[in-house]
């Protein structure tokens, strides 16, 4: 009997009343196909999508050999038919297999090629979990996976890069050796490999680390919506010019361009760059942050690239680059103004070539990475001034986001403020509330020169200073006490006597009735700030 000849009639034997079902001699069971559904679902809610894949991955790997390991045994000439193998895969109900094509493997092409259709994994994926990202028949490609490689005495990795569960057409999956493969298997091969009892726990702690963090990002995402009409998590975007930003940054995330965020230090670039992230197809994946500012050149290219085993003193293992880890995620590159001319030639050629080299390797590693720089430098300027390479610029600046200051968006002093006085409170185990009305007047006079970073440690300032449940304008840093009102026009234009008035007496409250201080502040002889006080004296008689 040839592997075309199979028929499931003749292959399944079982007592019609129930009890105990063989498939080719071999005992098996039936497994409803939604209720492996449902153990897909509550595997990747429990340990995270990478370790469910890592098991049912194995799963499929060690069905597949052990269906080829009887074979061998009980049906030779089955066994030594190459289509056996993936007849079987379909008598199994896993799914229907067309265009198989073979070859030797010797060549370019795969050993094994095939397109599949009526995946259960893709079509379950999609019932309990909707589209996926990337390929979700990891049972199917694990049986194969086994099947071949016992059949083929070798190792043969199949990789899904089509698949129904992620919106294609079709599965499309191809197998290889792992040296045909080369660097391309290397992001697969964790899910094939089996670990001790002491790795599986590892994973599973940082699943769990990982899961908190979750947590505790959803927590303050719900401390930052405070206010319904902000639906941005964890940016406060109540100023039109931040709204504006906001909504550039949500339709850029939804392309794959490079991103340079611009904006004084202490905006809030990194939030940006996390939006981006978060809102774009590559959501869920590695989010990487390095700040090119706070390393030497010769680490900053060892942690980018990472580096081989013994390629310098200390390097006593090999060591994963962040441009890998963030391999399929966003990588992004604070201060990227702060980079030397030569780690822009080699940071330029990895992102052309989407390939990297590891500091003392020759072997190349594809990846596939979204860049999103920041500064707070003027990029054209520094071209024109040599210090930054106009190639690099132009790769980086597809597009631009500049992030207004703190004192051009005033509207979201406050609501940031009260955000950082409940983070503030909750560490240091106090019930401060909130501000009072003086404190929160004075908080909007401040230019904040230091934006976002400044009010964040002006207002833990003010917690740790604070004896009441309220902080109050005396809690608050020296600078910001002593700021005076901004100068506004709104509605009818008013007398300049009684603007002046109010000023000089608002700046006499902000020095805490220092007259001296008051005169100096205003670059007033002291003789006349007497006068004019004695004039408003006079004036409220």
């Amino acid at each position: 009997m040839q592997a075309k000849d199979l028929d499931l009639r003749e292959l399944l034997s079982f007592n019609s009343e129930g009890g105990v079902m063989h498939f080719m001699g071999q005992r098996v069971i039936l497994f409803d196909a939604v209720a492996m559904g449902l153990l897909r679902k509550e595997l990747i809610e429990s340990l995270g999508v990478s370790a469910a894949r890592s098991i049912l991955t194995r799963f499929g790997y060690a069905h597949g050999r052990r269906t080829a390991e009887s074979l061998k045994t009980e049906f030779p000439k089955l066994f030594a038919d190459s289509w056996t193998g993936p007849k079987l895969h379909m008598l199994y109900g896993m799914m229907v297999a067309e265009g198989n094509k073979r070859s030797d493997g010797s060549g370019t092409a795969p050993l094994v090629e095939s397109f599949w259709h009526e995946s259960y994994e893709a079509e379950q994926h999609l019932l309990h979990l909707g589209q996926a990202d990337e390929p979700v028949c990891w049972t199917l490609t694990g049986f194969a996976s086994g099947y071949v490689s016992y059949w083929a005495g070798e190792e043969i990795y199949f990789i899904e890069d089509r698949c129904c569960g992620k919106g294609d057409a079709v599965c499309h999956v191809e197998g290889r050796s792992k040296e045909k493969w080369g660097a391309v298997l290397e992001p697969h091969l964790p899910y094939f490999h089996s670990e001790s009892g002491d790795e599986v726990f590892k994973k599973l702690t940082d699943a769990l680390r990982d899961t908190e963090k979750r947590l505790k990002k959803r927590q303050r995402q719900l401390s930052c919506l405070d206010n319904k009409q902000d639906d941005t998590p964890c940016i406060t975007a109540r100023s039109e010019a931040m709204r504006r930003v906001i909504d550039l940054t949500r339709r850029f995330a939804k392309v794959e361009s490079s991103v340079i965020v611009t904006g004084e230090s202490g905006v809030g670039k990194e939030r940006i760059a996390r939006l981006i992230h978060e809102e774009s197809a590559r959501a869920g994946r590695p989010f990487v942050a390095v700040n090119c500012g706070a390393l030497t050149e010769t680490l900053l290219e060892s942690e980018l690239f990472g580096y081989a085993k013994g390629s310098f003193t200390g390097a006593d293992k090999d060591n994963m680059g962040l441009l890998e880890a963030a391999n399929w995620g966003t990588l992004f590159l604070d201060e990227i103004g702060e980079m030397s001319l030569g780690m822009q030639v080699k940071l330029l050629r990895a992102l052309q070539e989407r390939e990297i080299r590891r500091v003392g390797e020759q072997k190349t590693r594809a990846v596939d990475i979204r860049v999103v720089a920041a500064t707070n430098r003027n990029l054209a300027e520094e071209v024109t001034a040599g210090r930054f390479r106009q190639d690099l610029y132009y790769r980086l600046r597809v597009i631009e986001l500049r992030v207004p200051p703190l004192r051009e968006r005033a509207e979201d002093i406050l609501p940031l403020a009260r955000i950082f006085l409940e983070e503030a409170s909750s560490r240091a185990g106090r019930t401060v509330t909130g501000f009072t009305h003086q404190a929160a007047d004075q908080l909007l006079r401040y230019e904040w020169p230091g934006n976002i970073r400044e009010l964040s440690n002006a207002v833990e300032y003010a917690v740790a200073l604070c004896s009441g449940t309220r902080a109050d304008i005396g809690d608050l840093p020296e600078e910001l006490r002593s700021a005076l009102p901004k100068p506004t026009v709104s509605g009818s234009i008013r007398p300049l006597e009684d603007v002046e008035r109010e000023y000089i007496m608002a700046a006499l409250r902000a020095t805490g009735d220092n007259k001296a201080r008051t005169a100096a502040e205003l670059n007033i002889g002291i003789a006349t700030l007497y006068r004019k006080l004695k004039e408003y004296e006079k004036q409220g008689q």
